[in-house]
């Protein structure tokens, strides 16, 4: 990347927390509320995902302007049977009607082995991640998925009809959580955004471009909003069957009634899912026991080969010590946002 193109900066990660909850306060969260909210999206920057962390920031200030998201609003249930619910977002805060939709799911995988909670009528829940990575923590597995609006072809089609529908598994290990968080499209849109603006090309083909090539560009993929679905087929059966289940589960909005439009994107539907794993030596040391005959594969370039979450455990490393990368303007948009509350 050439720097003078991008110019970033560290931030230390309690300065940057500090910032983004003193503004959640002053647009009117309460004060738990907006520490939590503040450290998601502070978090998804920690761990190497900008585009959904304090670069997506200003956008979801702009949702709670526009009347998209409600900040007083939370989940209330609609209905329980046995392990599995179903709530309502009530058009809260995305990241914090998924966080309190993962702990519900943590808290019956607790009672009774196995816990699912169904979200409807909720916003979009920035980092994905952040919701595996809770789950682990909790020493449970977790799996939960989104559906989105329309941003991803059907495999043979060339508008938008699906969507990218981000699906996040974790598993809990001592030594390192084994967490997968990707979208049904080959590289996300926030991913495409990140690309554009450091003036890169995507290291493999991503989408098609408007006179339906495929390419690298990340500009051209946006301009056509034609991504490329991961599996080509397979990615765009995925992402149908996890539309369908998600709003089946929550009976809420599918993927072709959500509004296309980013700053009106609402009425997602989720779906979070929690086992309570044994905690004990088997269940360790058969996860270190795959992860090593996965990372021991020779590899077919310089580096070695990886498992899902370790880039995210030494981005999160380098990222505390160092302070956290911010690009400078978004940066300068945060700030200008508390200097307009002091005024």
């Amino acid at each position: 990347m050439n720097k003078t193109q991008v110019p970033n900066m560290r931030i230390p990660y309690a300065e940057l927390h500090e910032v983004l909850q003193r503004i959640l306060v002053d647009t009117g969260f309460e004060s738990d509320r907006a520490e939590l909210c503040a450290r998601l999206f502070a978090d998804a920057s920690r761990d190497g995902v900008p585009s959904h962390g304090v670069n997506r920031f200003p956008r979801f200030i702009e949702t709670i302007k526009n009347g998209v998201v409600d900040i007083q609003a939370t989940p209330a249930l609609i209905s329980s049977r046995g392990a599995l619910e179903q709530w309502d977002g009530q058009h809260g805060a995305g990241n914090l009607n998924a966080h309190a939709s993962m702990r519900r799911a943590i808290s019956l995988a607790r009672a009774q082995g196995i816990g699912c909670v169904a979200l409807r009528n909720t916003n979009h829940w920035m980092r994905g991640g952040n919701y595996g990575w809770q789950a682990a923590d909790a020493s449970v597995i977790g799996i939960c998925w989104t559906n989105t609006m329309p941003n991803l072809p059907a495999w043979g089609a060339s508008d938008p009809r699906l969507g990218n529908n981000p699906l996040v598994i974790a598993v809990p290990r001592s030594k390192g959580h084994v967490v997968l968080d990707m979208a049904m499209s080959q590289f996300s849109y926030g991913t495409l955004e990140t690309y554009r603006t450091r003036r890169e090309q995507l290291p493999v083909i991503g989408g098609f471009d408007l006179a339906g090539e495929l390419t690298c560009d990340p500009a051209a993929i946006e301009a056509s909003h034609r991504p490329l679905p991961i599996g080509f087929w397979k990615g765009s059966g995925l992402a149908i069957m996890m539309d369908l289940v998600a709003s089946l589960l929550a009976r809420g909005s599918a993927t072709h009634e959500i509004a296309p439009e980013v700053l009106k994107e609402t009425n997602l539907s989720q779906v979070f899912v929690a086992f309570d794993v044994p905690g004990d030596d088997f269940t360790d040391a058969l996860a270190d026991r795959i992860i090593e005959s996965i990372t021991t594969s020779t590899p077919t370039g310089e580096d070695r080969v990886r498992y899902p979450g370790e880039r995210t455990l030494a981005f999160r490393a380098e990222n505390m010590e160092k302070g956290i990368p911010v690009d400078s303007s978004v940066w300068e948009q945060v700030l200008a946002m508390c200097q307009n509350r002091e005024r």
